[in-house]
């Protein structure tokens, strides 16, 4: 399984904009990935929040339609500047399919039920995707070893043991909009490894973020939604969602998953709900109840256990 974005794109474009910054990345694969981990993990992590206090002025389906659009049209910008070659009509269409389901549909659907499901709860039923990633990619006929399988049920054991400790409430059918968002995120990195997209990786990238959005931005019109009124903690929250949470994590993200195996760049859905939770304690003052830190010592465990596993494997 693939995604659009790769190293030829996050690590050789980024160091362009990094020799403007004080800022040096890592010069070493090994270094180069722990650091997507740490954007992936802390940045998706915080976006639940993030997400919860946009609701504020911004109605779901159009807050994550608004965003990805935003998101893409400047990666466009940046990807125009390159003078890249433009794709075709098949190209931009299967971009578009693809971002419909990664940054419409699954972000819009995880918004959506977030109107009734706490942050925290949102984020432990968000690490369902390794387990939807894990079963797309057996019944497309890749191998999983029994040690893949393993780790995904210990971090799924991590997460049932979270989800028993939250005592927060929530709607049977915002749980369900949440647990499709997960669904519709699995498809869509599936379908990335076996559409053809732009060769220009830069413009792939902002199709799939951009056609997503504007699908996204279109079905919330259409249903009815409409902008509240702003205030300024949803507005920075929302810019922070388009310029961090899409624009900067869908990078990171897209080098995981050329550069490790999807178990590995699927963790980011283990580790995310440890995030959330402590964001939620350290920001909202939730407690943090006995359950919380059994789970995440689980939780960290099964990431280990799949870090060993590829490692191991890649050496092989």
């Amino acid at each position: 399984m693939a995604w659009s974005f790769s190293s030829r794109f996050s690590f050789r474009l980024l160091p362009r904009l990094a020799s403007r910054l004080p800022l040096r990345l890592p010069q070493t694969r090994g270094g180069r990935i722990a650091l997507a981990l740490a954007v992936v993990y802390l940045v998706w992590g915080s976006t639940y929040l993030a997400v919860h206090v946009a609701l504020g002025s911004f109605p779901p389906l159009l807050m994550s339609g608004l965003r990805n659009l935003c998101a893409g049209l400047g990666l466009l910008v940046f990807a125009l500047r390159r003078q890249p070659v433009w794709p075709t009509l098949l190209e931009i269409r299967n971009a578009g399919v693809v971002g419909t389901m990664l940054v419409g549909m699954s972000s819009g659907m995880l918004a959506y039920g977030m109107r009734t499901v706490s942050t925290g709860t949102t984020a432990v039923m968000v690490a369902t995707v390794p387990l939807f990633v894990t079963v797309i990619a057996a019944v497309a006929g890749r191998k999983v070893a029994r040690l893949e399988w393993f780790a995904v049920a210990l971090g799924l054991l991590g997460i049932a043991i979270l989800s028993h400790g939250d005592a927060s409430s929530g709607s049977a059918g915002g749980s369900l909009a949440i647990l499709c968002g997960a669904l519709f995120w699995a498809g869509g990195a599936f379908l990335a490894g076996r559409l053809k997209l732009p060769a220009d990786l830069f413009v792939s990238t902002a199709l799939q973020i951009g056609l997503g959005g504007v699908v996204a931005t279109l079905v919330a019109w259409i249903s009815g939604e409409r902008m509240l009124d702003l205030h300024v903690l949803p507005v920075l929250a929302f810019l922070y969602l388009m310029l961090v949470g899409s624009m900067v994590a869908y990078v990171a993200y897209g080098y995981l998953i050329q550069n490790t195996s999807p178990i590995i760049a699927s963790s980011c859905m283990y580790v995310n709900p440890v995030v959330a939770v402590a964001l939620g304690a350290l920001l909202l003052g939730e407690p943090v109840t006995r359950s919380t830190v059994i789970a995440t010592g689980v939780i960290l465990a099964s990431v280990g256990l799949s870090f060993w596993f590829d490692f191991r494997r890649r050496d092989a």
